[in-house]
């Protein structure tokens, strides 16, 4: 059985949002505990956040998660 999770592409404006408010990868990773790479590696879409971590990132930008990170459509297929 596939790891779906695992499998899916998860797209997201995470880089954006923390433009938006002027954040740096390790001023984002401070604040909600990770490391700098962390950060990196879920902009680069190399990790998929966990609903903890997600909902974190979602809480600094003031919005939700779904506004931030969305699966990619083939992903619905699987």
């Amino acid at each position: 059985m596939p790891n779906l999770i695992k499998d899916c592409v998860v797209k997201n404006t995470l880089k954006v949002e923390r433009a938006k408010k002027n954040l740096t990868q390790a001023d984002l990773a401070k604040l909600i505990m990770v490391s700098r790479q962390t950060i990196n590696a879920i902009e680069s879409g190399k990790y998929v956040p966990s609903s903890v971590l997600a909902l974190k990132i979602a809480h600094i930008f003031e919005t939700s998660v779904n506004e931030i990170f969305e699966l990619e459509e083939s992903d619905w297929a699987k």
